[in-house]
């Protein structure tokens, strides 16, 4: 079991030296300070969510604070265009910021008129604490008020005032948007105290039917609860330094994180495990649009943190924007779509459109790629581990599936009665009347949004993501780009 206890102290005795910070002035009640915890790579692993194989004393105490939101998918997979569209508002096909790696233009409606620099137009101060990793070209010091940097996460090998960032803010009176960045499903094992883990062998009821129950699985899942409690702890020193700030009273917290875990059919899959992210939202009585000790059961996209956002803090949300505020009376998300595209130098298309009466339709546009192409990212054990059952075919069917060479154009899955999204629809016969509909909203959205995926990508910009990761596909596989990187896009470099 988790030495729990023992983290705690390690933790929080970091926190100890707040008390000689002076006390911020607590800003006018129609201008709360908003603050996004954003966590990275994490699926709902929390005893809020249902879950209790780790204690989460202070995810659940923010539920219970707040409002916890059942079903929140986000739009993109991977970090960079997710965390694009909720910067901007905007879906990021539509502003074509859909490609993993990239550095884009923005529209020109866009220019100076991101989340952080519309908060700066009416009285607030803005911070980032960590990652940005954003698709579109910016510059830093017009989103945000510079503060020490000390690498891409907040975190115990730094200092504690990096949960506390609104410290180093020039004025204490003007009110804050902040986000802190935690790591999230990004400790390692030689991490901080990460030599507690859970067990491998206490998970091995947990592992869902899409992996093998092998040592390498277990593993891997004890380690991402070890890393649910990790975090838990550190959104405790960040609530426990906004009470002795004397700011819990009229800060606005978000939390959740940019996609799912960091495992095959996960982070950069279009399925429920790489979709479905938390998500709670607390408000102080005196400011809450919403009930506290609530939960939401419909359909909502992490994208509308933007426009709640901004409700929360009596700002106007810009007419162009794809966000909804998630309190208005009128909110409603029939559907909730994600895609993926570029991965690096992988070259994709793929669409999901999640209804709110539990579906899932899937559209591969590209056949001649596998499920499973070259990995830009040093593969983890699970991957290595399934690819070698694979081939010696030692992995179930619904395992061996997402290693074949073959996925279909159209996939179709009940949510509730299939959360693993094991059995395709889309020849069952009495699917065929809700394929044909859905198939028919996907199409229409693809049209009326001008989804930038269904253009090519210019030989100039696939140019720059080769020199960008030539290097890196030569340290990785020992043989260069042109040779190990056979997608057609780029056979103009091999001529």
């Amino acid at each position: 079991m988790l030495k729990y206890t023992t983290l705690i102290a390690a933790l929080f005795a970091m926190s100890v030296i707040n008390g000689c910070s002076p006390k911020n002035e607590t800003p006018a009640p129609d201008k709360p300070n908003i603050l996004w915890i954003y966590l990275e790579d994490m699926n709902p692993r929390f005893g809020c969510y249902g879950d209790k194989t780790v204690p989460t004393p202070n995810m659940d105490k923010l539920a219970r604070d707040g409002v916890l939101f059942e079903k929140s998918y986000v739009p993109t997979p991977v970090c960079g265009p997710t965390r694009s569209a909720l910067i901007t508002g905007k879906m990021p096909t539509t502003i074509g910021v859909h490609n993993f790696e990239s550095q884009v233009e923005l529209p020109g409606y866009l220019e100076g008129n991101t989340l952080p620099e519309i908060f700066q137009k009416n009285g607030y101060q803005t911070f980032n604490r960590g990652k940005t990793h954003y698709m579109f070209a910016f510059d830093y010091d017009n989103l945000f008020t510079r503060l020490p940097f000390r690498g891409s996460f907040a975190g115990m090998d730094a200092s504690p005032d990096d949960y506390a960032p609104w410290r180093g803010l020039p004025d204490k009176g003007k009110p804050f948007f902040g986000q802190i960045q935690l790591r999230g499903d990004k400790y390692r094992t030689g991490d901080m105290m990460l030599s507690a883990l859970v067990p491998p062998e206490s998970v091995a009821e947990k592992i869902p039917p899409i992996y093998p129950k092998n040592e390498a699985v277990m593993r891997a899942i004890a380690h991402r609860y070890n890393c649910v409690a990790m975090t838990d702890l550190e959104v405790g020193i960040i609530m426990e330094l906004l009470k002795d700030d004397g700011l819990l009273d009229n800060t606005i917290v978000f939390l959740f994180s940019d996609h799912g875990e960091d495992m095959p059919r996960s982070k950069q899959w279009c399925h429920e495990n790489g979709l479905r992210v938390p998500f709670i939202i607390r408000a102080p009585k005196n400011l809450a649009r919403a009930k506290s000790n609530s939960r939401r059961e419909d359909l909502v996209c992490l994208l509308d943190a933007s426009a709640t956002s901004l409700a929360f803090a009596n700002i106007g949300i810009p007419s162009w924007y794809d966000s909804k505020d998630l309190f208005d009376k009128n909110f409603k998300r029939e559907f909730v779509i994600s895609n993926k595209d570029r991965m690096g130098y992988n070259i994709d298309r793929v669409r999901a459109l999640t209804t709110d009466d539990g579906y899932r339709y899937i559209r591969n546009y590209m056949l001649d790629r596998p499920y499973t192409q070259l990995s830009f990212f040093s593969e983890g054990a699970v991957m290595r581990n399934m690819k070698e059952l694979f081939a010696k075919g030692e992995l179930s069917d619904a395992q061996a599936r997402f290693f074949s060479n073959y996925r279909p154009a159209e996939e179709l899955y009940n949510l509730k009665d299939d959360p693993y999204e094991i059995n395709n629809l889309t020849h069952h016969p009495d699917y065929q009347a809700k394929l044909l509909e859905l198939r028919g909203m996907l199409e229409d959205w693809v049209k009326e949004t001008d989804d930038q995926g269904q253009y090519p990508e210019s030989e100039e910009s696939l140019r720059k993501v080769y020199e960008q990761k030539k290097d890196e596909v030569m340290k990785q596989y020992g043989k260069p780009f042109e040779e190990m990187v056979t997608i057609p896009e780029y056979d103009f470099l091999r001529k």
